[in-house]
C-alpha cells in the first residue's frame, strides 16, 4: 500500500476560533472551526485520501480495500481503527467533561472508550486546563456542586504553556481552557459526558445537553498525580531530536524536531501517523515522495519499511 496524504473533516463548536482555517489552512465553511480530525476512520468525521489510487475516498475505505495487515500486528485483535488524531482550537473554554473506559462504553454506547493525550501547541498567558478535582470528593458531593452551580470551586485548574503534555486516562475529569491550541491523540471514540457548560447558549438559544448520570458512573473524583512534562527525555537520532510525549496501551506519541535528514521505519507491528506541526520538508520511501508542510497528515502503512524525512520540520509521530 502506498503512503497516504490525508485531509481532515473540520468540526464546528461553540468554543472554536479561526486558527484552523486562517493559520493552519484547512478548508471549511463552518463559522467556528474548532477541530480538524486529521487521522480518523470514525463515522462522525472521517479523514480523506488526497493522493494515489484512493484519492477522494475516506481513509476507512482505503484501509478496508487493503486489508488489516496495513494496521500492524499490534492491531490484529482490534475491530475498529485504534486512534483518532485532532487539532483543537479553543478560543473559548470547553465544557467540563469525562469519557468512559472500554468496558462501560462498549456496554452502554456500543463504541470504544476514550483515553487521550494532549500536546499544547499554543497557550495564551494565564491559560489553564481542568485536570481532575482539587481534592477527593464523593459522587453525592460532586452532583451537589453541579446542581448548585459551584462546580468550579472544586476543579483542579493547572496552568499550561506550549510543550506541555496532559495524559488523560478514561474517567479523568478535564477541560481545555480558553486561548489554547492542542494536538490530541485519542482512542477512536466520540463519546463525551458533559457535566458543566457555563450555561452558554448556541446561536438558536438552546443549551447543549449535559450527561450527569453517565458521568457519575465513570468519573474518578481524585486529583491526578501526573504532571505535564513529556514522558521521555530528548534523544538525538540523525539530524533529529525525538521526545516521547506519552504512551499507553492504545498509542505512543512522540515529538520529532528535525533540521536536516532523519531515517526511520514502519515495521510490521504498527502503522505510523505523522502530523506536521511546523516547517517544511519532504518524505521519501522507495520511489514514493511527498512534500510536507504545516498541517499535513500522513499515514504510513505497517510493514512499509524505511523512510527518510528531510527539511526543517516539527512532527507529531503516533504509533499503536
Amino acid at each position: 500500500m502506498e503512503i497516504l496524504s490525508l485531509s481532515p473533516t473540520v468540526k464546528r463548536a461553540i468554543w472554536g476560533g479561526q486558527k484552523l482555517r486562517d493559520v493552519w489552512g484547512y478548508k471549511t465553511d463552518v463559522d467556528r472551526p474548532a477541530e480538524s480530525w486529521l487521522l480518523s476512520c470514525h463515522k462522525a468525521g472521517p479523514s480523506f485520501v488526497k493522493n494515489g489510487k484512493y484519492a477522494g475516498r475516506t481513509l476507512a475505505e482505503a484501509l478496508a480495500a487493503e486489508g488489516r495487515a496495513v494496521l500492524g500486528t499490534h492491531n490484529a485483535d482490534k475491530t475498529d481503527f485504534p486512534v483518532l488524531i485532532k487539532l483543537i482550537d479553543a478560543e473559548d473554554k470547553l465544557s467540563v467533561q469525562v469519557h468512559p473506559d472500554d468496558a462501560y462504553a462498549r456496554r452502554v454506547e456500543h463504541e470504544n472508550g476514550k483515553t487521550e493525550a494532549w500536546l499544547v501547541l499554543e497557550a495564551a498567558p494565564s491559560s489553564t486546563l481542568v485536570y481532575g478535582v482539587k481534592d477527593a470528593c464523593s459522587k453525592r458531593e460532586f452532583r451537589d456542586h453541579i446542581e448548585d452551580g459551584t462546580l468550579e470551586e472544586v476543579l483542579n485548574f493547572v496552568p499550561v504553556k506550549p510543550g506541555d503534555v496532559a495524559f488523560i486516562p478514561a474517567g479523568t475529569l478535564h477541560a481545555i481552557g480558553s486561548g489554547i491550541l492542542i494536538a490530541e491523540v485519542q482512542q477512536s471514540s466520540n463519546t463525551t459526558y458533559r457535566v458543566y457548560d457555563y450555561n452558554r447558549p448556541e446561536p438558536d438559544g438552546s443549551l447543549r445537553p449535559l450527561h450527569v448520570d453517565k458521568a457519575l458512573d465513570v468519573v474518578k473524583l481524585t486529583r491526578p498525580t501526573r504532571d505535564f512534562s513529556p514522558e521521555g527525555a530528548p534523544e538525538p537520532v540523525g539530524d533529529a531530536e525525538k521526545t516521547r510525549l506519552a504512551s499507553c496501551d492504545f498509542f505512543t506519541m512522540t515529538n520529532v524536531s528535525l533540521e536536516g535528514t532523519y531515517d526511520d521505519a514502519a515495521d510490521e507491528t504498527s502503522f505510523v501517523s505523522l502530523i506536521v506541526l511546523e516547517g517544511e520538508g519532504e518524505l521519501e520511501c522507495g520511489d514514493e515522495w511527498l512534500a510536507l508542510r504545516k498541517g499535513d497528515s500522513v499515514f504510513i502503512p505497517a510493514g512499509k519499511g524505511g523512510y527518510t524525512l528531510t527539511g526543517s520540520l516539527r512532527l507529531l509521530e503516533t504509533r499503536t
